[in-house]
């Protein structure tokens, strides 16, 4: 019974918590825990407390006898900017907070529990008068936010050997305000011949703006100056669009002798629901012929004005990737352990595009938008991100019998090609390092914390110009008692 309501407390209490961060391997963040994270992330070959949930399950039956629960609050400290001929734009989205939650559990060689934790996501916010607001005077953001609970299980088969898993219960929610310049929009128009370069915009949606175009309604030759997705509620919980499912994680970990641990993990591809959402808004700035809007004939003068089309959004197939790790923890006396961690994570099974389809209401609030009432526009910007490959290298020395310090490095590769680079998902980090340290204020109680620090790195798109550099302070704080 004890249980039951500690898991019900975690799992209604995490739920409620923004899950949203700026991550660092992609959208995964560097390392879960502060224990891991302050030796570079590496986790797969000893005991890091709960946080094993997210990283090897297996290594949960690495902890003594006893039950342990932990309380732990993240800090993201991104600093974006974007920059396009000579303009600057700063991303206010400077803070993301994330709590973790987790309950673990040994009697003799099983091992389990339960837990909720963020995953990691995006997010960056422009103002309405920066140029990535391409001159519309719209605010310009982006929320991803992914988060889990999740029951782990391990069992120790025999001295050295000890397994384990993890079923996941996963949700996502995603915020977008995303203003396209009209060049860039009409380029994703096959219908208006566009190359495609970036993406590509279809269906019945364009078939009645080509209509309006080919009527006079609507300017041929500069038909539109710019176009908006927005859905957003502006809530700092849960992103507007939601979806939810499910995914799995196996490990294990083997003692070559009494100093030299290895482990490995999978974690499974999840499989989430479409993100949808209701109250979204589809809006095109369109060059409108002045003696048409008044009812007449067309006059070959036009005003530029927006039309605003309400309806539902869905975030096709979005989904998070499988990932292998494998690791090697060193225990070379009493007071040091080095750990070292090879992962790979699959992003270019999962984020070969970002696909949306609208589907507008069947009744629209303004005259201009009735002709597209009912309609459909499916939206796919082209991602094609890479798998990334991700080193961690750390260390822990136990200075006194009550302080341990901690100190690690982590590098990888940039899974995201230039030419498919948005300023709205700037997932370009590589290199990270890490500190930090716990204090065992008795046999029951301990604090542990770990800071990480990413040099500021850049990357350029070719085929818009826009160029995007981040740097970021994050922290992880971890409350641990054990009864």
């Amino acid at each position: 019974m004890r249980i039951n309501k500690i898991a019900a407390s975690i799992i209604t209490l995490g739920m409620a918590a923004s899950p949203f961060a700026y991550a660092t391997n992609g959208m995964n963040m560097e390392g879960y825990g502060p224990v891991s994270t302050a030796m570079g992330g590496a986790s797969m070959a000893y005991d890091n407390g709960s946080a094993a949930m997210m990283n090897n399950p297996a290594t949960i039956g690495l902890m003594p006898n006893g039950s342990r629960l932990d309380v732990a609050v993240g800090v993201m400290g991104p600093k974006v900017k974007s920059e396009a001929g000579g303009a600057t734009a700063d991303s206010s989205g400077d803070a993301y907070y994330m709590p973790a939650l987790g309950y673990l559990r040994k009697d003799g060689p099983m091992a389990y529990g339960f837990g909720v934790f963020a995953q990691g996501g995006m997010g960056t916010e422009y103002g309405s008068n920066s140029f990535m607001s391409a001159g519309s005077g719209n605010e310009v953001r982006s929320e991803v936010g992914v988060g889990r609970a999740l029951v782990p299980l391990a069992y120790d088969v025999n001295e050295q050997l000890a397994v384990g898993g993890s079923v996941d219960f996963v949700w996502a929610s995603m915020d977008l305000k995303m203003v396209m310049p009209g060049a860039q929009f009409l380029d994703m128009a096959g219908s208006f011949g566009g190359s495609q370069t970036l993406g590509s915009v279809g269906n019945t949606m364009m078939t009645a703006f080509g209509g309006a175009v080919g009527t006079g309604f609507i300017n041929g030759a500069n038909p539109v100056n710019w176009g908006y997705f927005d859905f957003s509620n502006g809530d700092k919980f849960s992103g507007k669009a939601k979806g939810n499912g499910f995914a799995a994680k196996i490990g294990f970990t083997y003692k070559l002798n009494s100093q030299v641990t290895i482990g490995g993990t999978y974690h499974s591809k999840t499989s989430l629901s479409d993100l949808e959402a209701d109250g979204a808004k589809v809006s095109f700035n369109a060059n409108l012929d002045d003696g048409m809007l008044g009812g007449g004939a067309a006059s070959g003068t036009y005003t530029a004005m927006t039309i605003p089309v309400t309806g539902k959004i869905s975030v096709k197939n979005f989904q998070w990737p499988e990932t292998y790790g494998m690791g090697v923890a060193y225990q070379a006396n009493d007071q040091l352990l080095v750990v070292a961690d090879y992962k790979r994570i699959g992003w270019k099974a999962v984020m070969k595009d970002f696909k949306m389809t609208f589907v507008a209401d069947g009744t629209q609030a303004n005259p201009l938008a009735a002709g597209f009432a009912g309609t459909t526009l499916d939206a796919t910007l082209y991602q094609n991100w890479k798998d990334q490959d991700v080193i961690m290298l750390g260390a822990a020395y136990k200075a006194t019998q009550e302080l341990t310090l901690r100190a690690g490095l982590q590098t990888s590769g940039n899974p995201v090609p230039d030419a498919y680079l948005n300023a709205l998902f700037p997932a370009i980090v590589k290199d990270q390092y890490t500190l930090g340290g716990g204090y065992m204020f008795n046999a029951a109680s301990s604090f542990d914390m770990s800071v990480t620090i990413v040099p500021e790195v850049s990357a350029t798109n070719p085929n818009t110009g826009v160029t995007s550099k981040m740097s970021q302070t994050n922290y992880q704080l971890l409350y641990s008692y054990r009864f």
